[in-house]
Order: structure tokens, then sequence, then C-alpha cells
């Protein structure tokens, strides 16, 4: 049987994946949060995988405040890079297939199509270089990985741009949403029954894959589609602007192309609207 050890445990694509593992009874988990298993420690980590016997590890942990990234780098490098490429060795001295969440923030947004697996990094804001040098320390220490970038990830559970326009409407506080990024709201429930279909598939296709739900919005686009989804809130007032300011640099657009997973995995896509829908229909 595959044993799977999952970190973050208690973040929202780790919870998330706590529920998808009951639709997989052929795989044994063992989840574990910071408390449980600091990744910043090599020590602890080795003596964790050796007393383990894990074949996959899905690594969620990770700093995700891309704001507070650009006055806080340290941490941000800490997190997303240094600890990364500790579990990389971890996973490597244990021949333990790793699997880890990047994300759409290491493009610059200046191409006007889907991004490639291939297309070239240029991260503008801290979050998204420090995700790359964690992407690159992989490539390097790993022969059995899987990198999966996504984007503008959002559940039932934790901080999300979900729970945000919920909180705001529901007290009634004006709504103005930026027009200005282009990009792909992703069901973090789709992300995590698709990271478990990759292990049960026993894929040997190592590399970098591209994972969101279908289709492209703005965040206006996306906070639309949140508040229709709420009888009470339809009717919510919503402005736009273009010229939200934000302290992080963001790409423009980052729509990301996801092809290769299709070919390879075979599984179907779910649009980004069907996405809020379900997310709406079973568990809010």
């Amino acid at each position: 049987m595959k044993k799977i050890l999952v970190t973050g445990a208690n973040g929202q694509l780790g919870r998330c994946i706590k529920d998808a593992a009951a639709s997989f009874p052929d795989l044994e988990f063992v989840f574990v949060s910071k408390e449980e298993l600091d990744i910043e420690n090599s020590d602890l980590l080795l003596d964790f995988f050796s007393k383990n016997s894990f074949t996959h590890c899905i690594n969620t942990a990770a700093y995700t405040n891309v704001e507070n990234a650009e006055s806080e780098p340290e941490k941000a490098f800490a997190i997303n890079a240094e600890a990364v490429k500790k579990v990389a060795v971890s996973c490597k001295e244990n021949d333990v297939v790793m699997l880890h969440i990047s994300t759409d923030y290491v493009f610059d947004g200046k191409k006007q199509a889907p991004y490639l697996e291939t297309d070239a990094t240029n991260p503008i804001n801290v979050y998204g270089a420090s995700k790359l040098k964690g992407e690159q320390y992989i490539q390097e220490i790993c022969d059995k990985f899987f990198i999966f970038r996504t984007s503008w990830l959002y559940s039932q559970y934790g901080h999300n741009f979900v729970k945000t326009i919920l909180k705001y409407a529901e007290a009634e506080k004006p709504l103005t949403i930026t027009t200005e990024q282009t990009g792909t709201p992703t069901n973090a429930n789709d992300l995590a029954k698709a990271l478990l279909q990759v292990i049960a598939q026993d894929s040997t296709d190592y590399g970098i894959y591209h994972y969101s739900n279908g289709g492209e919005t703005t965040w206006f686009g996306f906070a639309e589609e949140i508040l229709q989804q709420t009888e009470k809130l339809k009717d919510t007032k919503l402005a736009k602007t273009n010229h939200y300011r934000t302290f992080a640099a963001r790409p423009a657009y980052s729509v990301l192309n996801n092809k290769k997973y299709l070919i390879i995995f075979k599984q179907p896509l779910i649009d980004w609207r069907k996405g809020v829908q379900n997310l709406f229909n079973q568990y809010l």
C-alpha cells in the first residue's frame, strides 16, 4: 500500500486533501501540521522520514501571504524555498516521490495567452520569487517529483477570496474589486483530488505541471460569481476598479495552460464557474 505524508495538514489544501482521502481507501495517509513536523528543521525531517516507509510526500506547507512577503522576504524564502529544499533532500534520501504545490505567480503576467510549463519564469513579487526558488531546489535535488503550479486557490477552509467577499457582503460593506488581473479561480478540493489521482495512477511522468480549473476571469468576475451563488447576497453592489493599489506587484495575466496535465493524466478539468458552484452546493 502506498503511504503518503502530507505536510501543512492544517492549511487550506491540506484539509481538502484530508477530505478527499476518504475516496481513496487504497492509500494510507499521515497528516502533519507545523506543530507536529516543522519542515524547517532538517534533523526532525530526516528522522521522521527514516522512521516511516513513505512512498509519497505532498508538501502543502507554504508561506502564502503575498502582501506580507514584501516586508518579510526572509520568512517567505525560509518556508517556500529553504524548507522545501530540506523536504526534497529527505525525499531523495528515502526514495520518496515528492509532490509540491507552486503558483502562477512565478510568471510576470506579460504574456497574452495561457502560460505553458516551458515558458520563461520571471516573478515580480517576493512570494513568486520564493516559490520559484523552491521549484528550482526540487529539480536540482529530486529525480522523482511532481510540481503543480496552480492559481487563485479557494475552499471552505482558511482565509481566501471567497471567504473575504462573503464576509464583506454579509456586513454590508462596500466592495470595490479590481479588473486589472486575469487568472483562473481554482477550487482547492479539485486540486486535492487531482493530486491523489496522480498517486493512485502510479504515474512516473515526473516534472512540472499546470493545474487549475478551466477558463479565465478577473477578480471582479470571480466576486460576481461568488455573490450569484447566495440568494441573500446576490444583489450586493459591486464596484469595478482598474487601479486597485497593493503593496506587492501582481501579474496582470496569469492564466495557466493545462493541456499537459490533460494529456498525461487524462482527468477532466472543471470550469472555474462550476468549481465555485460546487463549493456552495457541497460545503457552504
